[in-house]
């Protein structure tokens, strides 16, 4: 039988003091649904009107020829839907070279689970497919000592939970990248690069409890081969909170190196 969907509060309202502000979203998903689920997320995590996105769907548009780093404030690397992060379709190049340029421009760009392996992989860190430690659903991080002096990590709890869902990971850092969170599955959960307001995070920081369990229904096909038992996938879904402390990281990114 089909779990409720899990209570969730009602995003806060747009930032004034965001009002002037343009995100570059790139995202990489194959169907119009998720597409703008994922723009709805990204919105709402930022406090931003949905306008003050710039968003890309390499899926489906050619990768932009104008100087799209030039014309926003930031940068944020979404999720892929059905494509990996070590796959190479036609826009895999432009993108891993826009990832690199934002570096060496030290622009404000931030990746969420894809985007955060597409980050390593751009800037030299090895990644993997491993079905064996994938996430699904809630799970909990823990920081790093380097994370407690961080500019926008430092003033987070020690442990706190995060929504997921992946079975690709990163598993070594770039050069000049330094962890900053980890769990029991796996290192690297999170990331930022020396000298630069840039920061990946291998768990959704974008997603509600009731936007993850949009996710992992949508995407229910995807992940079978990892959780093919339906009644452990719907204790996933039970098992879906509102992560709490993980809810502000975007909107405090901004603040932090934008505002």
């Amino acid at each position: 039988m089909p779990v409720p969907a899990p209570h969730d509060v009602s995003p806060p309202a747009p930032d004034d003091a965001l009002s002037s502000v343009r995100v570059a979203l790139i995202q990489a998903r194959n169907t119009a649904e998720m597409e703008a689920q994922e723009q709805q997320c990204f919105a709402e995590r930022c406090r931003l009107r949905p306008d003050q996105l710039v968003c890309v769907n390499l899926a489906r548009v050619p990768f932009p020829a104008e100087d799209l780093l030039g014309s926003v404030d930031a940068l944020m690397i979404g999720g892929a839907g059905e494509y990996s992060a070590m796959d190479d379709p036609d826009w895999m190049a432009g993108l891993l070279a826009l990832s690199r340029e934002a570096v060496e421009r030290k622009l404000p760009t931030f990746g969420s689970c894809w985007g955060h392996q597409i980050l390593a992989r751009a800037l030299g860190g090895t990644l993997m497919f491993d079905p064996e430690r994938a996430e699904l659903g809630c799970c909990t991080i823990e920081l790093t000592e380097a994370a407690r002096r961080d500019a926008l990590f430092g003033s987070y709890p020690a442990r706190f939970k995060v929504n997921a869902g992946h079975h690709d990971r990163v598993t070594e850092l770039p050069s000049g990248a330094v962890e900053l969170a980890f769990n029991d599955s796996q290192r690297f959960q999170a990331f930022r690069v020396k000298g630069a307001p840039v920061y990946g995070t291998q768990f959704h920081t974008e997603l509600s409890a009731e936007r993850e369990r949009e996710r992992l229904l949508a995407y229910r096909d995807y992940y079978r081969e990892d959780l093919p038992d339906e009644d452990d996938f719907q204790r996933v879904l039970a098992g879906l909170v509102d992560t709490g402390a993980a809810d502000g990281l975007l909107h405090d990114f901004l603040h932090r190196f934008v505002a």
